[in-house]
């Protein structure tokens, strides 16, 4: 449909309201059910609407909010953190998938331009998608997702660094050598991250404390400083993601990061719509009927071979065999930059169009299959985990590193240390209870041993961890986490483990105390509620009190 771009955007947002609420009635994620509706309105469909640069400009601003809002949520500890392990399992990975994913693409017949370029494009994972599913789980901010973060972002700098040297290979008519390319892109890493270094530190800060004043100037900084990162992330000849991503990263540090970044989800959420839609739109159906046997064999290999190197990483790095597979699965799938490549490859006269719809098959199926995957990763676990204990050492040390050890009794358990269970933890330990918490956040737990408490890192959700734990001697399980699902997935690890003592659990609503109790809850809390009753309580206390006094006895 050629013409006014307004119809064609109501077009979008009307399909796109049908086909996820299809999606939602068949339990499917909403991402494929976009990426349909893109193939279904695009050239390889029923044309109903022409690619436009509107279409493509919203796209491009989804993506940009999209590593901002990620940038937000990642403090400078979080490198320091997870730093190693993210490096050594990006990088193991890129060469792991490259090499054998060449074989691979020989074995099948392709030639050797061919099959560098299929080998490639293999080893990237999609970032956009991986973030946006973990966000939607609210595990972006556990262990796992940190760690996936973190590859990914290594990822994308090497996408970079590929597409930068095979642009610099392809010009033929260029003086410009493939080293002083690099040299260049070195360079221009170094001043952007001293730029953003010392805008942290003498310039944002203050910055935001003004214009915190109106909320909606601040939100509108956040935006913009989210297009400008994204825009001198391009100009230098890095990725627009890395730009944006550094722009959220350079106000992480400031008290307004969770306002911001709650602030932008709904318009990130509506703009990264158009980039699910392009997307699918993008993909000629026409030129894959041939590719079909060769694009199974490649996203099998993607599906199962990408989870099984990061996890071998990870497990000899020491970690635990369930945060290597949840983090694992996230590179079950190849990338937008893999499509891009592809399209690159094609321009500079490198590959064929057949090439072309082999590696535009294997993104489509992989996106749709590692989608489920990464959605239902807990219940794959629970299948799979007998068998994953090759993936782990007999000492799973990064997971215990800096934790006190030797605490063998305690009055209760405490699993969450948020605002509710941080206050419930400073007033038990005012009472003289030997308390133990558990929380998923790294930082949390740092913060907590320094303040002289005893954590240990874990993940309420993980029946192994919960196994782990001094039960036998422990009076009470407290859980402050408010989802009812993650509570009743620790009742479960509990009742496997044999859990004698009580239980309380934290739930924002009471119609959940029906659910708990059945699964076996002793306390029901209702931190609102509990508070407010507890205030009226100290009220009509004092006034009863006040009313009780005797009078003042006349002079």
């Amino acid at each position: 449909m050629d013409g006014n771009i307004f119809v064609q955007i109501g077009i979008l947002l009307g399909l796109s309201v049908l086909g996820g609420a299809l999606a939602q009635l068949l339990r499917q994620p909403l991402i494929v059910a976009f990426i349909a509706v893109g193939i279904l309105v695009g050239p390889s469909g029923l044309e109903l609407v022409a690619q436009s640069s509107e279409i493509e400009l919203f796209a491009r601003l989804g993506i940009a909010l999209l590593l901002f809002v990620v940038g937000l949520k990642l403090d400078l500890h979080i490198i320091r953190t997870v730093g190693p392990v993210a490096l050594a399992s990006g990088l193991g990975q890129v060469v792991f998938t490259s090499v054998v994913g060449y074989l691979l693409a020989l074995l099948l017949g392709l030639s050797h331009v061919a099959a560098i370029y299929v080998a490639v494009a293999l080893t990237f994972s999609s970032t956009i998608i991986i973030v946006k599913l973990l966000s939607d789980k609210r595990e972006i901010d556990a262990l796992h997702g940190r760690i996936a973060v973190g590859f990914l972002i290594v990822q994308d700098i090497v996408v970079v660094l590929v597409m930068i040297g095979l642009t610099a290979f392809g010009k033929a008519d260029s003086q410009v050598s493939l080293g002083w390319e690099a040299l260049q892109v070195m360079l221009k890493g170094m001043a952007m991250l001293a730029v953003v270094a010392l805008l942290m530190r003498y310039v944002l800060p203050a910055l935001l404390q003004r214009l915190a004043h109106s909320s909606e100037l601040l939100m509108l900084f956040a935006i913009a400083w989210a297009v400008l990162g994204a825009v001198a992330g391009d100009v230098l000849g890095f990725s627009k993601e890395v730009g944006a991503f550094l722009a959220g990263v350079s106000i992480a540090s400031t008290a307004f990061r969770e306002q911001i970044a709650a602030r932008l989800v709904s318009l990130r959420d509506f703009l990264l719509l158009f980039f699910f839609i392009e997307l699918g739109a993008a993909l000629d159906l026409g030129m894959l009927g041939g590719q079909i046997g060769a694009s199974v064999v490649f996203s099998l290999f993607v599906l199962i071979g990408n989870p099984i190197i990061v996890m071998i990483i990870m497990g000899a790095m020491g970690y635990r065999k369930r945060t290597g597979f949840l983090a694992g699965l996230t590179v079950a799938q190849i990338s937008e930059f893999s499509l891009i490549l592809a399209a690159l490859g094609y321009s500079l006269g490198h590959l064929q169009q057949e090439t072309v719809g082999l590696i535009t098959l294997v993104g489509l199926i992989t996106i749709s299959v590692s989608t489920y995957m990464i959605l239902y990763s807990h219940a794959i676990y629970e299948r799979l985990a007998p068998w994953l204990s090759i993936f782990e050492r007999k000492v799973p040390y990064r997971e215990r590193d800096g934790l006190p050890d030797g605490q063998d009794t305690v009055d209760v358990l405490l699993i969450g240390l948020g605002r509710y269970g941080a206050a419930l933890a400073d007033n038990l330990r005012r009472r003289d209870c030997r308390l133990l918490a558990v929380d998923f956040d790294p930082a949390a737990v740092q913060q907590h041993v320094r303040d002289g408490y005893q954590v240990r890192y874990g993940d309420a959700e993980d029946p192994e961890f919960i196994a782990t734990l001094p039960l036998g001697s422990t009076s009470w399980v407290v859980s402050t986490v408010r989802e009812r699902s993650v509570n009743l997935m620790l009742l479960h690890g509990l009742k496997q483990s044999n859990y004698r003592g009580q239980v309380a659990i934290a739930s924002s609503a009471r119609h959940d105390s029906k659910v708990l109790a059945k699964a076996g809850v002793d306390l029901l809390l209702i931190p609102y509620a509990d508070a407010a009753k507890e205030a009226a309580d100290q009220l009509l206390a004092r006034t009863a009190a006040r009313d009780s006094a005797p009078a003042a006895m006349p002079q």
